[in-house]
C-alpha cells in the first residue's frame, strides 16, 4: 500500500510540473504600447520641444530618445536605448512623429520591454521545471531506499534462506520484519522449513530404527551360527566315514561364511550408527603372532618373523581385519598366502600376498568403497563391506591399508602406526 502512494505521490508531481510549464509556455507576452501614455509624452515634448527638461516626464515610466529632423539626440531618458531608426526597427521598438505646428520636428523612439519580457518568461519556465526535477528525483531516490529496505533486503534474505534450504541447515528461521511486503509468502517458506526438518528428522529416526533392527538381528544370528559351528566341529571329531566328514566340513565351512557376512552387515550398521568403537592401545608386536594364527586355516599362511617393536591397535578390531583380507584370499585365490613385515618410517608394514589372479586396474580405486564388488565375484557370496570395515579400523587404529596387483599375485599392504 505504501509502494502504491509514494508511486501516485511521484506521478502527482510530474503531472503538476508538466502543467505548470505548459502554462508558463502558453501565457501571453502583451507586447502592445500603451498609446495613452505614448500620447502623453509626445504631447509633453512637443510643448516643451527645444527645452525638454526630466522633471517634465516624471509621471511616465516610458523609456524614449527624441531625436531632430537630421537624427540628432535632443532627450534620453536612460544608457543603452535605441538611438537610430535603424536600431529601433531591429529592437522592434515604437517610433512616432513629433509635430510642431503641423509640421515634422523630429522623431521620438520610444523603448519596447519586449526582449525582457521573453526571458522573464523563460526563467519562470526553467525554475518551474528544475522545482519538477529536484522534486521527482528526491522522490526517486526516497522511493529506490524504501524499496530497497522493504523488497530487496527481504528478498535478500529469503535468497539466503533458500541456499540455507538447499544445503540442508534447516535449523535457520527465516526472520522477517513487521510489515515485510512478502507477507504470507514467507510465512509460509518459514513453515516449510519446519516441516522439512520435521520430516528429515522422521526419516533420520525410521533410518536409525532400521538400522538398529538390522544390527540387532545380526546379533541375535551369529548365536544360532556359533551353535552350528560348535556341534558341527563336536561331529567332526566323532566321525570316521570320509562321506560325513566331507559334509560336516561343508557344513562348517557354510556357517563360518554366514558368521562372516553377518559380522560384516553387523559392523557396517554400527558403523553408519556411529557406534562401531574402536580403542587403541600400546602393544608388543607379538601380538600379530596370535592374529595371524587364528586365520590360519589349513596351514596356508607362512609368515616371515615380524620386528619386535610397540605398535598402537586394537587387537579385537585388527583380528576383524586380518579375518576380512585373508577370508577373501582363501575366495577369491584359493592359494597359499605369505606375509612379510618391515619397519617404514613410523609405521610397521605387513604385506599380505596371495597368488591368484588379482583384481582388473580400473577396480583398485573402488575396492574400499562400501558395497563394491568386482567382477571377480560371480558365483562367491559377500556383501562388499569387508575392505570398507577393515579400512576403517585402520585409519581409526592411525594407520592405513592400500592394495596392488604384482605379476604373480595380490597384495594387500596393512600400516599400523608405531607407538
Amino acid at each position: 500500500m505504501r509502494m502504491k502512494w509514494m508511486f501516485l505521490t511521484i506521478l502527482i508531481v510530474f503531472m503538476t510540473g508538466m502543467i505548470l510549464s505548459l502554462l508558463v509556455i502558453n501565457t501571453k507576452v502583451n507586447t502592445d504600447v500603451d498609446v495613452v501614455a505614448v500620447n502623453e509624452v509626445v504631447k509633453i515634448t512637443e510643448s516643451r520641444w527645444g527645452n525638454m527638461k526630466p522633471e517634465d516626464y516624471h509621471a511616465t515610466q516610458l523609456q524614449f530618445v527624441v531625436l531632430d529632423n537630421n537624427g540628432t539626440i535632443l532627450y534620453q531618458t536612460a544608457e543603452g536605448l535605441s538611438t537610430t531608426l535603424n536600431d529601433a526597427m531591429k529592437n522592434r521598438d515604437t517610433v512616432t512623429d513629433i509635430m510642431i505646428d503641423d509640421r515634422l520636428a523630429g522623431k521620438m523612439i520610444i523603448h519596447n520591454d519586449y526582449q525582457a519580457i521573453i526571458e522573464q518568461s523563460r526563467s519562470r519556465l526553467v525554475s518551474v521545471m528544475m522545482t519538477t526535477f529536484v522534486a521527482i528525483t528526491a522522490l526517486c531516490i526516497f522511493y529506490i531506499l524504501f524499496l530497497n529496505h522493504r523488497v530487496f533486503k527481504p528478498f535478500k534474505k529469503l535468497q539466503n534462506f533458500a541456499v540455507n534450504v538447499a544445503r540442508g541447515n534447516l535449523d535457520i528461521p527465516l526472520k522477517m520484519d513487521k510489515n515485510n511486503p512478502f507477507g504470507a509468502f514467507t510465512e509460509s517458506f518459514d513453515i516449510m522449513r519446519e516441516e522439512l526438518a520435521a520430516a528429515r528428522q522422521s526419516e533420520y529416526a525410521a533410518n536409525r530404527s532400521k538400522k538398529e533392527l538390522v544390527a540387532g538381528l545380526s546379533h541375535d544370528i551369529k548365536t544360532p551360527v556359533a551353535s552350528i559351528k560348535a556341534v558341527s566341529e563336536l561331529m567332526l571329531i566323532r566321525a570316521s566315514d570320509d562321506k560325513v566328514i566331507k559334509q560336516l566340513n561343508m557344513i562348517y565351512s557354510k556357517a563360518e561364511q554366514i558368521n562372516l557376512l553377518v559380522t560384516d552387515m553387523f559392523h557396517a550398521t554400527l558403523e553408519e550408527l556411529q557406534e562401531l568403537k574402536v580403542t587403541v592401545s600400546e602393544e608388543l608386536s607379538e601380538v600379530l603372532s596370535g592374529i595371524i594364527a587364528n586365520v590360519n586355516y589349513d596351514d596356508q599362511i607362512s609368515c616371515d618373523p615380524i620386528p619386535a617393536c610397540m605398535i598402537v591397535t586394537d587387537v579385537t578390531r585388527l583380528q576383524q581385519v586380518f579375518d576380512n583380507i585373508l577370508s577373501n584370499s582363501y575366495k577369491y585365490a584359493g592359494t597359499s598366502v605369505k606375509i612379510t613385515s618391515q619397519i617404514n618410517d613410523a609405521y610397521l608394514e605387513l604385506h599380505i600376498m596371495d597368488y591368484g589372479q588379482g583384481v582388473d586396474e580400473d577396480e583398485l580405486p573402488l575396492l574400499f568403497n562400501k558395497f563394491y564388488r568386482g567382477q571377480n565375484v560371480v558365483g562367491q557370496s559377500g556383501t562388499g563391506l569387508g575392505l570398507f570395515i577393515s579400512k576403517y579400523f585402520m585409519q581409526k587404529m592411525l594407520g592405513d591399508m592400500e592394495c596392488h596387483n604384482r605379476d604373480d599375485g595380490f597384495t594387500v599392504i596393512l600400516r599400523i602406526k608405531l607407538a
